[in-house]
């Protein structure tokens, strides 16, 4: 069953952290978390379950006790504006943010099947893209420092070597060469 606030006056962010509190709770256990909280959100989420509880004893005829907080989303609206008086007569802006937040309650049942199909889904994903990646092997190049030397492996077995000139060894020897001093006349 699901109930609906739209445009409740406090912060997502906010709304959010109590959110994460009651997500995936039985609902004796959300109601009695709710209760416990110190907090705003906590107010108007528990109005927000007493709500859907009503829905599902009144609409589909169900026990709201034996359920779960299947899901529970908080999701921005919109902000308005109000003015901070400042220095000068200035005025520096304030933005108010509002939320809407939707919950719905289901029956454990649900939520495994739900779980067990995604799982089933992501198993055959991994399968088809694991035949994939061995059918593109790509050449793997090695690179060693202390030789001066790279050395590229292809899928052939077929290896080719080259030098490599060191930009670092001329600067530090350049570097450490004393300095001539010019005669003055």
């Amino acid at each position: 069953m699901k109930a609906t606030l739209r445009s409740v006056r406090i912060a997502p962010k906010k709304a959010q952290l109590v959110a994460k509190l009651i997500r995936g709770k039985s609902v004796p256990d959300a109601v009695s978390i709710l209760e416990h909280t110190n907090k705003k959100a906590a107010r108007l989420l528990e109005e927000l379950l007493r709500s859907a509880m009503a829905n599902a004893s009144h609409n589909i005829k169900q026990d709201p006790q034996l359920m779960i907080v299947k899901e529970l989303t908080v999701n921005k609206a919109q902000a308005y504006h109000r003015g901070v008086p400042m220095a000068r007569g200035r005025v520096r802006p304030m933005r108010k943010f509002l939320s809407h937040i939707e919950l719905s309650l289901g029956f454990e049942d649900e939520k495994k099947e739900a779980k067990e199909a995604k799982e089933s889904k992501e198993k055959k994903a991994v399968k088809s893209s694991s035949s994939a990646s061995k059918a593109a092997e790509k050449p793997v190049k090695k690179e060693t420092t202390a030789g001066k030397k790279s050395s590229t492996t292809s899928t052939t077995g077929k290896s080719a070597t080259k030098e490599t000139t060191s930009k670092t060894s001329k600067s530090v020897a350049s570097k450490n060469s004393p300095k001539k001093s010019s005669p003055k006349s």
